[in-house]
Parts: C-alpha cells; structure tokens; sequence
C-alpha cells in the first residue's frame, strides 16, 4: 500500500515510465559498473536524494519501504563476512571472520545499496499498470503480464480480508490476553488460507464468464512530454555511469 500511495501521490506521476525506467537502468549499469564501494555508496545516495527531493517522497515511507530489503542485506552480508570451519580433532564448529570476507561484504552491499536504489526509484514513482504498459511495448509475454496483473489485485484483495478480519476479532477482544492472542492469530491464519482462494476463484469464474480469451489492457495515461522526459533521464543515467567511473 506504501508503494502505490507514493506511485499515485508523487510529484513526477506525470513523468513519462519509459524516462523514469532509463534513469533507473542507468542507476543499475552505474551500480555494478563502480569498482570501488565508495562509488557505488555515492551513487546510491545520489539516486535516494533524487527520489526524496525530487519525486518529494516522504523520508519516513521511504525507509518503511526499505527496511525488509536492508534487512535480508544485512544478513547475507553476515555470511559473507564469516566462514564456518570444522574442526575434524575437537569435533566442534568455529566462526571465522576473514578480511577477504570483509572486502566482498563491503562490495556487495555497496554495490546492492545501489540497485536498491534505482529500483525504489522506479516503484515508488511508477504505478504498476504504467510499468505493465511500458513492459507490453518492450515486448514482454503477455502471459507474465497477467501473473503480475493478478498478483497485483490479489495484493489488495489479501491486505483487505486481514483488515477486515483484525477489526472483527479485536471488536471481539480476541487480542486482550496473549493466550487469546495466540489464539486469533491462528485462527486469522486459516480464515485468510479460505477467504484468498475463495476470491481468486471467484476472480477466475468471472474472467471465464465474460469469455476473457485475451490479454488484460487498460487505459493508459498520455504523457505529452515524453520526448523531453527521455532527454533528461538519458543525462541523468549517463551522469550516473560516468560518476560512478570517475570515482572508482
């Protein structure tokens, strides 16, 4: 729900996708192209401050949507950092931190840090069906098409049976003691196993009943500025390139 609040609500809505998804790609080639973690530090940060100052998304939802993809960085960074050995006469497991080890933590999260800011770049001011529409001129299958398309309703269809279901059993005082608690979290479990299926096979009949035998489409907004767009975002991602190039 953060994500697509801040596709719709951000100041560069009106920015053509294709612009916005060159900037990124340029943020990815400039990422992987630094061969110093400092250049690609830098180029993440560069790419953070143009999504915060420049698409105006707020810092705190920023971060909300970072934290789980900073999480599983930091541990992968924690093994890589540390080998495991076995010592075969004591009979027992040692960690072992390397200074190889570090060097690749330090490259890797540099250059993950990076990527992961292009791609917030990318969702956090980019609606999906823009990014759909933009995927279908790239010539993408239409079959993966509609797996994110219906991927993407059943995102909204999951969060609104857990609200509705959470608001029933707390008016219920299902979580006033931690035994009940426990206990309505299992149950919350099993109705949302039920309530999913249900409705993606009620999705699924209604697609068939209107005789769905082709792809999914869907109006798409006109960017009257499109060319200008492109012009600015293929400078930015070549700045970023040259950047992390000039740095390393």
């Amino acid at each position: 729900m953060l994500i697509e609040r801040s596709a719709y609500a951000n100041r560069w809505r009106q920015v053509a996708p294709a612009a916005k998804g060159l900037f990124a790609l340029g943020g990815f080639i400039a990422a992987f192209t630094a061969r110093a973690p400092m250049a690609a530090i830098a180029v993440a940060m560069l790419i953070t401050t143009t999504t915060l100052v420049g698409a105006g998304i707020p810092f705190g939802r920023y971060l909300r949507v970072a934290t789980p993809a900073l999480f599983f960085l930091g541990i992968s960074c924690l093994s890589l950092a540390f080998s495991l050995n076995l010592n075969n006469d004591a009979q027992a497991l040692s960690f072992h931190l390397t200074p190889t080890g570090m060097q690749q933590v330090a490259e890797v999260s540099a250059r993950s840090l990076g990527a992961l800011s292009a791609l917030l770049f990318l969702v956090l001011t980019t609606p999906l069906i823009d990014l759909i529409a933009m995927l279908r001129r790239l010539k993408t299958p239409e079959a993966l098409l509609e797996i994110m398309v219906l991927s993407y309703r059943m995102l909204f269809v999951f969060s609104e049976a857990v609200h509705d279901t959470l608001t029933a059993q707390s008016a219920r005082l299902g979580y006033a003691t931690p035994r009940l608690a426990l206990r309505s979290l299992g149950d919350l479990a099993a109705n949302l196993t039920l309530q999913v299926w249900q409705r993606a096979h009620a999705l699924h009949v209604a697609a068939q009943s209107r005789n769905n035998d082709g792809p999914l489409r869907f109006l798409e907004p006109v960017f009257t500025n499109r060319r200008r767009d492109l012009a600015f975002a293929a400078v930015g991602g070549i700045a970023l390139v040259l950047l992390a190039w000039a740095l390393s």
